[in-house]
């Protein structure tokens, strides 16, 4: 086994973030407003192979260019941002909302001279439900509609190979629907399926495929062709009774 990545622990890993936090104030004296670590060195769950994420908040006008690399035993990211583009991308509702608002809510603070952080946590729900409703509109057309499709189209011609792939990505497609309509962020991709079974509001069929994703129980392809078919439907209810159409009955144009 290849020596890297590297083992590392918590006080390591704060000890590292403590050199950069320093060489960065040096390097770009009254430039940086606020340093702080996202991912789960800011959730404190981080692992031994976990790597280093941070937000680097520059005043507005001074851009510095985002940096990802290894540093001896550290895997290290970099997200460099003006305070006003942060504030803005903190703001964006989108079909990745579920998955990306956490890194704009749980940072850990290493420079925060102006309590930029707290500022920026209260950023990402402050859009109204029909914005979130709109998203989950156009992205039940862009992604879950056309991984029916495809299911349909494999399952039609045997080509069996394809049903494990299309279910793990109509569950992945169904679990970001479900952070939007319950306005929630996942806390991390390697849970994002298991919190979305645990939230309110959720489609029927969601449960039982994401339980065979999780537990890798796709050999039996007919099964799962079906709960995926299951899913669908329930889809299609839930979408109903949160009152989201997203069929036409006249052309747009």
């Amino acid at each position: 086994m290849l020596s890297f990545p590297a083992k590392t622990t918590r006080v390591q890993k704060m000890n590292m973030i403590e050199i950069i936090k320093k060489k960065l104030l040096a390097t770009y004296e009254g430039k940086i407003m606020a340093i702080g670590a996202y991912g789960s060195v800011g959730w404190k769950t981080d692992r031994p192979y976990s790597d280093i994420e941070h937000h680097i908040v520059t005043e507005n006008g001074f851009r510095l260019q985002n940096l990802e690399f290894v540093y001896k035993e550290f895997k290290i990211e970099l997200s460099m941002n003006e305070r006003n583009e942060l504030l803005k991308k903190a703001g964006k509702v989108d079909e990745s909302w579920p998955i990306t608002a956490g890194v704009y809510m749980n940072i850990l603070p290493i420079y925060d001279p102006n309590d930029f952080f707290e500022e920026l946590k209260k950023i990402p729900f402050k859009s109204s439900d029909e914005v979130f409703k709109e998203v989950m509109r156009e992205f039940m057309i862009w992604e879950p509609y056309e991984t029916i499709a495809k299911l349909r189209n494999n399952a039609e011609v045997k080509n069996d190979g394809y049903i494990p792939l299309g279910a793990k990505d109509l569950t992945w497609q169904t679990a970001k629907l479900i952070g939007l309509a319950n306005k929630k962020y996942f806390s991390t991709k390697v849970k994002t399926l298991e919190e979305a079974i645990s939230m309110d509001s959720k489609p029927s069929g969601f449960r039982e495929l994401a339980v065979m994703v999780m537990e890798g129980k796709l050999s039996n392809k007919a099964e799962v062709y079906q709960n995926c078919e299951d899913l669908w439907e329930g889809l299609n209810e839930w979408f109903c009774e949160l009152d989201i159409e997203y069929q036409i009955t006249d052309l747009p144009f």
